[in-house]
């Protein structure tokens, strides 16, 4: 069953044709690829998912419904969350504390009885805390430590971790393997599938070839706002065009 799809859609800015009747579809519970060099429209395409821009033409459609257009808020409710690749949060609050904030129920934006419980659980889910019977009480490294002294992994972590704390259907991933160390790629990358084995449907954007490859379903590859290609990883590594316009015949 699809839970996206986007149907020839177009965006231009001045003079600029920045996509160019792209079209594809995420099925539930799976993980899309979505790459291209710089410049391609990558960042583009979740802006327009996410409805910071509005498309000149064509659809986003979100588990059939038609959601072109909307502002931002109602695309979170709706069921989307995105994760940047430079990480967003507050610094003046624990790590508990800005993953409490994204478990609040947004539409009553008030603390729930089982806020706590839930924040716990994301917490535990992501690898930010690693005690095994935590409660969440005053000795959780969690509630005690600033996300300004976690590692870079650390952070990308916590950023997974306010979005999937949304209860999100399809999580928008921007670039998590920007800046790591080869061992934290191998780390996030784990965290993502063991999402994806959960039911979590994912769209991954990264020039991180071995982080992605190795991580996605499908891969739609993107070349000045067009699609050049989608198909399977193996299909797109021997891709020609791919590796010309992409890879400049390096392969991946």
């Amino acid at each position: 069953m699809e839970t996206l799809r986007i149907e020839r859609l177009r965006k231009s800015f001045g003079g600029l044709m920045a996509i160019k009747d792209l079209s594809f579809h995420v099925d539930q519970g799976e993980i899309l690829g979505l790459i291209g060099p710089n410049g391609a429209g990558k960042s583009t395409v979740f802006n327009l998912i996410m409805g910071s821009f509005r498309p000149d033409y064509g659809r986003i459609l979100f588990k059939s419904q038609d959601i072109t257009g909307w502002p931002t808020y109602r695309v979170v409710n709706q069921g989307l969350a995105r994760v940047f690749q430079i990480a967003r949060y507050f610094p003046h609050k624990t790590i508990y504390e800005n993953v409490e904030i994204s478990a609040i129920p947004n539409e009553i934006f008030q603390r729930a009885e089982n806020t706590e419980t839930k924040t716990i659980t994301v917490c535990k889910r992501t690898g930010l805390c690693l005690e095994e019977n935590c409660q969440g009480g005053n000795g959780c490294l969690c509630r005690a430590q600033w996300p300004g002294m976690l590692p870079q992994g650390g952070l990308r972590r916590l950023e997974i971790a306010r979005a999937i704390g949304t209860e999100p259907e399809l999580l928008l991933l921007d670039e998590p393997f920007a800046g790591l160390s080869p061992q934290e790629v191998d780390e996030i990358s784990q965290l993502i599938s063991d999402l994806r084995s959960e039911g979590q449907t994912i769209i991954v954007v990264d020039h991180n070839m071995r982080g992605v490859m190795g991580l996605v379903d499908r891969v739609v590859v993107l070349c000045f706002g067009e699609k050049l290609a989608e198909g399977t990883p193996d299909e797109i590594v021997r891709n020609p065009h791919v590796q010309e316009a992409y890879l400049a015949g390096g392969g991946v």
